[in-house]
């Protein structure tokens, strides 16, 4: 069989379903079926069936509408509102002062959402109209959220993190813990470029204002409760004290304990939380039964094993395989949401990345850092929409603000390439415990 043949096939039947507007689950079901029905001679029916259930029969499956449905309650409680007041007193006296805030808001609130979009409406609600107030630039403002809201899908208990470990049967509890450093890099890094553009555009950021000490201790006070939420879920996992299936569950009684000790758990909120998660964790675990479907189909086929060894034949480094897979997912990103290119291309890229030596936990975060960028790029920018909706500026505009960011997001892909132990330290001493 050629490779070129078969692989233009079903890239052509791919693209002719996602463009007639056909549901990502169906389209890769489609393409499955395309497949095995034209190349190879296997029971398609029954291989379907199998596969189907099995993907929809997992237990680590269980923690995605769990950490979903945390998610949702922080968002629709006062908790959300509690980071950015906490947050600000503490920024006054760096460059670009409430800025920063945006940033670490972002950082910290994706740590209990763990979506890019909830993160950039969350923070994005609070801030633009606060800044905009205090009159700080509105572009950079934009840029911050819209960078920023990108740790949601790196900073665990991230989504993505979970599909991909679904995918690929990787422990997602070491793919969570591999995501802590890099977002923490990344953080760094939008922080540093916020200084550097405050230092050269002084009048862009207005006067520091102070607050008592007393003011300042309380309103931080009130990042303890979600503070607390973090560290608990995180630390259980990397200690071993519980799976991220059952860290999931505390997290989500934890935080519905605390939207009622807030005064902000309703009926109304908590069924609004609750269909919100399910509608979101019913589109992916469908996605996620098409894509293994999928994936079984290409097997069949032979197009993985194929790919590798074409992939070894023109003597690709480590590092020039890497670059072009880079150069891929954005552009395969500008037209797909994160989680459908990473269940879209897991079944062909990985036999290449295996091959090449390339541990798959550090490609995990390699590949959710590349996607991150695709949030922020049009015509299928996730967070540019949020925004958009946001501010009601175009999504141009919101493009172009988000351009630093979009940059700084691609040094952090170098710097993890070239210093790997970036991402593998954590979950090496956390298999050594």
């Amino acid at each position: 069989m050629d490779v070129a043949l078969l692989a233009a096939v079903l890239i052509v039947a791919l693209f002719v379903l996602l463009g007639s507007g056909v549901w990502v689950a169906f389209s890769l079901l489609g393409v499955g079926l395309i497949g095995m029905s034209l190349f190879t001679s296997a029971p398609v029916g029954q291989v379907l069936a199998t596969t189907v259930w099995g993907a929809s029969n997992s237990w680590a499956l269980a923690a995605l509408p769990l950490f979903i449905w945390m998610g949702e309650i922080l968002f629709r409680s006062r908790l959300s509102d509690d980071l950015f007041s906490g947050l600000a007193p503490w920024m006054s006296r760096l460059p670009g002062r409430l800025m920063h805030v945006n940033i670490l808001g972002c950082g910290i609130f994706a740590a209990v959402s763990g979506s890019s979009a909830a993160t950039a409406a969350t923070i994005g609600k609070m801030a633009i109209p606060e800044l905009g107030k205090r009159g700080y630039d509105e572009r950079m403002t934009i840029g911050t959220l819209a960078g920023s809201g990108t740790l949601g899908l790196l900073i665990p208990p991230s989504i993505i993190l979970i599909v991909y470990g679904v995918a690929t049967e990787e422990s997602i509890a070491r793919l969570f813990v591999a995501g802590i450093i890099p977002g923490i890099l990344l953080m760094a890094l939008f922080m540093g470029y916020v200084v550097i553009w405050a230092l050269l555009n002084p009048r862009k950021t207005p006067p520091p204002q102070t607050a008592p000490g007393v003011d300042r201790w309380r309103q931080t006070m009130r990042l303890v409760p979600v503070l607390l939420l973090i560290v608990g879920v995180i630390s259980s996992i990397y200690f071993g004290i519980a799976s991220p299936t059952d860290a999931a569950a505390v997290g989500v009684l934890l935080s519905l304990i605390l939207s009622q000790a807030s005064g902000t758990l309703t009926s109304r909120i908590f069924m609004d939380g609750l269909l919100g998660a399910t509608r979101t964790s019913c589109m992916i675990a469908f996605i996620l039964a098409g894509a293994a479907f999928l994936t079984v189909a290409m097997g069949f086929t032979g197009l993985p094993r194929l790919l590798a060894e074409w992939i070894d034949g023109l003597n690709f480094s480590p590092f020039m395989l890497l670059a072009a897979l880079t150069v891929f997912f954005i552009v395969l990103g500008c037209f797909l949401d994160g989680i459908s290119v990473v269940v879209l291309t897991t079944a062909v890229i990985l036999p290449m990345v295996e091959q090449a030596g390339i541990d798959k936990i550090w490609f995990g975060i390699y590949l959710v850092i590349v996607v991150e960028m695709s949030q922020i790029t049009p015509p299928v920018g996730f967070n540019l929409f949020v925004l958009q909706g946001l501010t009601g500026h175009n999504i141009l505009h919101i493009a172009v603000a988000a351009v630093p960011f979009f940059l700084l997001l691609l040094i952090a892909v170098v710097i993890i390439i070239l210093v790997p132990e970036i991402v593998s330290y954590l979950p090496s001493r956390m298999s050594a415990g």
